[in-house]
């Protein structure tokens, strides 16, 4: 069954040509050759100023690329999210780029009680790709992968996406089987759907 996937490119750099990049491109080819519907954002080619109030994030005009990214939100069943992994975390753009998406009345809505909250992106799923020169067991044991844990339940998760799978790539400064290995991966995973 086709699925309408958005796979969101997190890397900050508007150059491209990272192995971030190369994955999303596999797990795009993968996916289109499976018969997906895939849509694309880049979030270094958007001019998206930074939410500094609570007020601001709560009310303040919506950009025009944001509003664009909310349709290919709402659109998809599922979303693939590529960051590097940098100073132990998701690039500042990256994260900017969810606090400007994921804003009330589109991700999520105050509940019936007050205190409670809505969620309002149910029903899809999501595959965070993150890359990072350290080997991915130092990442997930030592460091116990916390960025990532919050991306997941802190943004993700409440907003209601999920189920929310990973997929750690460490060494990518690594051999070049390595990494061939992984746009495989990328590829298969893109074919699937998942």
């Amino acid at each position: 069954m086709a699925k309408r996937i958005v796979i969101i490119q997190g890397h900050p750099d508007r150059a491209g040509g990272h192995f971030g990049h190369a994955l999303a491109d596999a797990y795009m080819a993968g996916a289109q050759q499976a018969g997906h519907e895939v849509r694309r954002i880049a979030v270094a080619a958007l001019d998206l100023p930074l939410l500094c109030t609570k007020e601001s994030w709560e009310a303040a005009d919506v950009p025009q690329a944001i509003r664009s990214c909310q349709h290919d939100i709402s659109w998809a069943g599922h979303l693939v999210i590529f960051y590097p992994l940098w100073l132990g975390s998701m690039p500042a753009m990256l994260k900017g780029f969810f606090e400007q998406v994921f804003r009330p009345g589109f991700a999520i809505a105050t509940g019936d009680r007050g205190g409670t909250w809505k969620k309002l992106l149910k029903g899809r799923s999501a595959r965070i790709v993150v890359t990072m020169g350290m080997p991915a067991l130092a990442y997930r044991w030592y460091f116990r992968a916390h960025s990532l844990k919050s991306l997941e339940r802190n943004i993700l998760g409440f907003c209601g996406i999920g189920p929310i799978r990973e997929s750690l790539v460490g060494m990518v400064e690594g051999d070049a089987r390595r990494r061939e290995k992984w746009l495989g991966r990328m590829r298969e995973l893109g074919q699937r759907g998942a």
